[in-house]
């Protein structure tokens, strides 16, 4: 495996005024995918006989966005990111709500494919929200805590093991608001696949993951350790 590169640099608790390179790129980034994720969420399809939900595309992203934001900038960074998208989430699914309320205009034919997606995005969001916000807290803090275990060496053991708890939560508790009108067995293809898609896709995509950490270490000149870091979800 790969070893994360040294860096000039190394912080144990990030300065919470320091501004950074990259961070605000990289949580704008983080809640774009997330907002698409959300509405291309209800449409599902078959990989061999498997179901998966076209979200599963884009959002296991989101989980590597998590894992690099813990390893490079500490949890708080990851705490910070995952409230925005909470907050962007929200506004979307009341603006589409807005969106598809409002009269349409005589000569505008598509109002029934416009409820069809809007008028699904508050549940999916509901239960993306409540899936996400459980699942993502799960996982930095999970790779928060492997990474003081492993003293900052093994990073693929903290991303995949990030990502098996995190993803377990989030996959249960999302394909269980989305698809609640599905036969049970349905739903329990859904988690299976889905779930088991999320974690091969993560593992797959760890040589990135590791380019991606190596450089943000090296240009942002730090490698944040959680000691003493307080992980109340709700701290600002």
């Amino acid at each position: 495996m790969i070893e994360t590169a040294p860096v000039m640099h190394t912080d144990f608790q990030a300065p919470r005024e320091r501004q950074y390179k990259y961070l605000d790129l990289l949580i704008l980034t983080f809640v774009v995918i997330l907002l698409i994720s959300n509405l291309i969420a209800a449409k599902f399809t078959y990989i061999g006989p498997l179901p998966v939900s076209a979200a599963l595309l884009l959002f296991p992203i989101t989980y590597i966005f998590g894992d690099i934001f813990t390893e490079v900038y500490g949890y708080g960074a990851s705490r910070k990111a995952i409230w925005r998208g909470f907050y962007a989430s929200i506004l979307m699914a009341v603006m589409g709500l807005f969106a598809v309320w409002l009269p349409p205009a005589p000569e505008w034919k598509d109002q029934k494919a416009y409820e069809t997606i809007f008028n699904a995005v508050p549940r999916i969001v509901a239960g993306s929200l409540l899936a996400y916000w459980f699942g993502e807290f799960a996982n930095s803090y999970t790779l928060a805590k492997l990474k003081i275990l492993t003293k900052g060496k093994h990073l693929w053991t903290r991303t995949v093991s990030s990502t098996v708890v995190g993803q377990g939560v989030d996959t249960i508790i999302v394909t269980c608001f989305i698809f609640y009108n599905k036969p049970l067995s349905f739903i329990a293809k859904l988690i299976l696949s889905g779930y088991l898609f999320k974690v091969v896709y993560e593992v797959l995509a760890t040589p990135v993951t590791y380019i991606v950490v190596n450089f943000l270490k090296r240009q942002e000149g730090i490698d944040v350790f959680d000691r003493g870091t307080d992980f109340n979800p709700f701290k600002h």
